[in-house]
C-alpha cells in the first residue's frame, strides 16, 4: 500500500484541487483537518480510495489526492479509516 504523496504533485492535479476547494467551499478549518491527517503519513490503498471528514470527502488514486467532494456526494473506491 502506498504512502500519500505530498511533494512533486503534478501541476494539473494541484490546479484541479484548488478549483475544487473553491467550488465545493472547503474551508480553512477543513484544510487543517486534511493537513493533520496527511501529517500522520497515512497509507492509502492502490487504486481509488476516499477519506471522509465531517464536511467534505477527499478522494484519491494510488498515492495522490485527486479531488474533494461535498459531504452529500458519493465517493467511489475503498474507504480509508
Amino acid at each position: 500500500m502506498p504512502k500519500l504523496k505530498r511533494s512533486n504533485v503534478p501541476r494539473a492535479v494541484l490546479a484541479h484541487l484548488l478549483d475544487r476547494v473553491r467550488l465545493r467551499s472547503v474551508s480553512v478549518e477543513d484544510l487543517k483537518q486534511l493537513n493533520d491527517w496527511m501529517n500522520s503519513n497515512p497509507t492509502v490503498p492502490e487504486g481509488d480510495w476516499f477519506k471522509r471528514f465531517p464536511t467534505f470527502t477527499a478522494c484519491g488514486e494510488d498515492a495522490l489526492v485527486k479531488t474533494f467532494l461535498t459531504a452529500d456526494q458519493s465517493p467511489t473506491g475503498e474507504e480509508v479509516i
